[in-house]
């Protein structure tokens, strides 16, 4: 089962792409959007559906940190819809507080990644990567 992970933002989408044993994530792209023009990146979203011949989708719910929700999580389950809509797959949410502050560390830590320009082009990718390789850790069938 291939799944596509997403870290929806207010200006950004992070896409990630599960491999088809459903194990690893690994980062694919940015995709910009438009929340004001009605532009949610539906298009190069089909794209990537269709190239990886996609099962299902994980988005990111950015909870607060005591849990409850704000308006992040209502904007990340009204993209949900969006996409249960155009695609109809399913859409799994996962947990997803702290993720962009252990993709800054990965990046700066692991890959050594210092400049900011350099890390603020794949961060929501690799936010992605973190929320989508959570929800196959939890769901692994071993």
């Amino acid at each position: 089962m291939r799944l596509i992970g997403l870290d929806v933002g207010s200006k950004t989408v992070g896409v990630a792409v599960s491999d088809e044993l459903g194990i690893t994530a690994q980062k694919v792209t940015t995709i910009p959007i438009d929340e004001d023009k009605f532009s949610f990146g539906m298009r190069p979203l089909k794209k990537i559906v269709r190239q990886y011949d996609a099962d299902g989708f994980v988005l990111g719910l950015p909870k607060n940190m005591d849990g409850s929700s704000g308006n992040s999580v209502a904007r990340s389950k009204a993209y949900g819809d969006r996409l249960i809509a155009k695609f109809g797959l399913p859409v799994y949410y996962s947990d997803e507080r702290l993720t962009t502050i252990e993709s800054r560390r990965v990046l700066v830590e692991e890959v050594g990644m210092h400049d900011r320009h350099q890390r603020k082009q794949v961060i929501d990718q690799m936010a992605a990567v973190l929320i989508l390789q959570n929800y196959l850790d939890l769901h692994r069938k071993d």
